[in-house]
């Protein structure tokens, strides 16, 4: 019976993922690679939806959900069209000294929606490239050879010290009219992979003071007896994590506090579920099995809410736990994107969602949020009307860590990633030989 449950399980998570997956063949411009920030139509492209979809489709492969030979030549076809778009400070280019557009017309590739050009974006962007270059390495296949090649060109042609624009940590973006935007990369958020690129670059790296810089405003909170590190939504707990395996792994404030980042997303993990238990707000559909406080859509404005409340909705925004914000709008999706940190928790989630929920999913996957405490005529309330790119891009990857290992294992090889992580003070586990299962049993 227990195997049984398992197969059952593993059933779901399959299905999910495979789902997941084919946003990126649906929603995506084959001849330039271009991929829909979501699945609403006429929306530009997003860049890091991109990245999701260069590291997504070896996924693919190995599940047969592909050939490799069209998953090189989306990837061959994505890589030429950022190596061969216009760079410059006019108005409609792609990008510039390296960087790209945050959103991009899924036809000609030009910037879109007066977006800025956008740093963190851009890396993810590029971490999708340098998978793609880590999994296509088949020296006698010339598609295969020009990713490679391609992958090279772009990555170092990013000009990281650039984005410093004459401060210690890098700039958010910038815009043709306006210059750079007045906020940084300072604190913990998802920029560590965006650090460990700027780090690793050939021809335009930056200090390591930069990453000590970006960590010196780390803030840390207790659950219970443990302290861990603060950021309230779970996006920020999984993006860099996609790609770095962060287990057993130290840089100066996780090894000065004796912990690590793949442990302290585990207990982010609990404070979400505890929270969404104790769920001071009175919102509908909480408990410790339904939760997910992350960056997603919300409802638009409305007073029909249930039970007589009259919270204000967000829209967009990046809703986290325990200190908000929160207007009863869940992220479905991050639960199973928490798979490979708690697998029970993961499990728990996505079930209670679906059985709760059973009319939840679009186009059999998770929409960007919904939010059972608005009044309409489905238990779910609010649901977003779209699937976003990014989001499934996450579910395929982090439900791969779990099963297979497979992104971390790639990266765990790349030379970029690896020089990163040193230079910016990392040591122990995988980069010093040890084994992941080692650091398991040696740090969990």
């Amino acid at each position: 019976m227990l195997q049984r449950i398992e197969d059952i399980d593993a059933a779901l998570v399959d299905r999910l993922q495979h789902s997941a997956f084919k946003y990126f063949l649906k929603y995506s411009n084959p001849e330039n690679g271009l991929v829909a920030d979501t699945s609403i139509g006429g929306v530009p492209a997003s860049i890091a939806a991109v990245g999701f979809a260069l590291s997504s489709y070896p996924v693919g492969v190995e599940r047969h959900w592909i050939s490799r030979e069209e998953a090189a030549e989306r990837t061959v076809n994505t890589l030429r069209f950022f190596a061969e778009a216009r760079q410059g400070e006019e108005r409609h280019a792609t990008g510039h000294r390296g960087f790209f557009y945050h959103f991009l017309h899924m036809d000609t590739g030009h910037r879109a929606w007066n977006s800025e050009l956008s740093t963190i974006d851009t890396a993810l962007l590029v971490a999708g490239i340098l998978t793609a270059a880590q999994y296509f390495n088949r020296e006698d296949d010339e598609t295969e050879t020009e990713i490679r090649e391609l992958a090279t060109f772009i990555y170092e042609r990013v000009d990281w010290r650039w984005a410093l624009n004459k401060g210690d940590t890098i700039c958010m973006g910038w815009k043709p009219s306006s210059g750079f935007l007045r906020w940084r990369y300072h604190g913990f958020d998802e920029a560590i992979i965006l650090y460990a690129l700027a780090l690793g670059s050939p021809t335009h790296p930056i200090p390591q003071s930069c990453y000590d810089a970006f960590t010196s405003s780390y803030s840390w909170m207790l659950h219970g007896e443990q302290s861990y590190l603060y950021a309230g939504p779970l996006f920020i707990h999984l993006f860099s994590h996609a790609w770095i395996d962060f287990r057993g792994i130290r840089d100066r404030p996780m090894a000065e506090r004796d912990w690590d980042y793949f442990r302290n997303t585990q207990v982010v993990i609990n404070v979400q579920r505890d929270y969404a238990e104790r769920n001071p707000g009175q919102f509908v559909g909480y408990n410790r099995n339904i939760w997910g406080f992350s960056a997603c859509d919300g409802p638009p404005p409305t007073r029909r809410m249930r039970g007589g409340r009259q919270p204000k909705v967000l829209g967009y925004a990046a809703r986290g736990a325990p200190l908000g914000p929160d207007d009863g709008t869940i992220a479905p999706w991050a639960a199973l994107a928490c798979l490979p940190y708690d697998k029970q928790a993961a499990l728990d989630g996505t079930k209670a969602l679906l059985t709760t929920y059973p009319n939840l999913l679009l186009e059999g996957g998770f929409p960007g949020g919904f939010n059972p405490t608005v009044k309409t005529k489905r238990p779910e309330g609010w649901v977003d009307d779209r699937t976003v790119g990014i989001d499934q891009g996450l579910v395929v990857m982090t439900i791969e860590n779990e099963r297979s290992d497979f992104i971390w294992k790639l990266m765990r090889q790349s030379p970029v990633i690896r020089l990163g992580l040193e230079r910016a003070g990392f040591t122990g586990g995988w980069l010093e030989g040890i084994e992941p299962a080692e650091v398991v049993r040696k740090f969990g």
